[in-house]
């Protein structure tokens, strides 16, 4: 039983010696137009699901209506579309040059199936290795609250919050 306690240590070391060798000779990919590492994405998002699930906000502390709809797409456009786009836009080149690419949030399914609650703690937070970055310091709360409302209710936005999404 000895040895094999001792085997299994050896072998968890050696397997850590290789891993931090491949990145220290520069074998992993850093390029954001270079392939992904195995098992990057699934660890990358089961690590995110679970901070979510631990930190995240369950309620929504202002009001869903038009006032606050049309104070995030003016946050949005001037902090988040660069990245994510505006509806009946083409991506950008910073987007399109991006690993992973940023979501398009006001076309198609965007994140109306996520909580406002997840959106918020992204938004502040940022993700790591993503490009998205945590706005905490340079958004309000209110902010980063009306972003994620706005995002949350993305499919179905009054005419007048679309026209603010639409014009500069």
């Amino acid at each position: 039983m000895r040895s094999f306690i001792v085997g299994v240590i050896v072998g968890v070391l050696l397997l850590s010696l290789g891993v931090f060798g491949y990145v220290l000779a520069g074998q992993a990919p850093v390029a954001t137009d270079a392939p992904p590492m195995p098992f990057e994405k699934y660890l990358a998002k089961k690590a995110l699901h679970k901070t979510l699930d631990r930190e995240m906000p369950h309620n929504v502390p202002i009001p869903t209506d038009e006032p606050n709809y049309v104070a995030g797409a003016q946050t949005y456009r001037e902090n988040c579309a660069v990245c994510h786009g505006l509806p009946g836009k083409p991506m950008t080149a910073i987007a399109k040059g991006m690993f992973p690419k940023p979501p398009e949030l006001m076309e198609g399914k965007g994140v109306t199936d996520v909580t406002p609650g997840e959106t918020y703690w992204k938004v502040v937070h940022g993700i790591r290795l993503t490009g998205m970055p945590g706005f905490k310091g340079n958004l309000s709360d209110t902010q980063a609250w009306q972003v994620s409302i706005l995002l949350a209710n993305a499919d179905h936005l009054p005419a007048s919050v679309k026209a603010a999404l639409s014009n500069p």
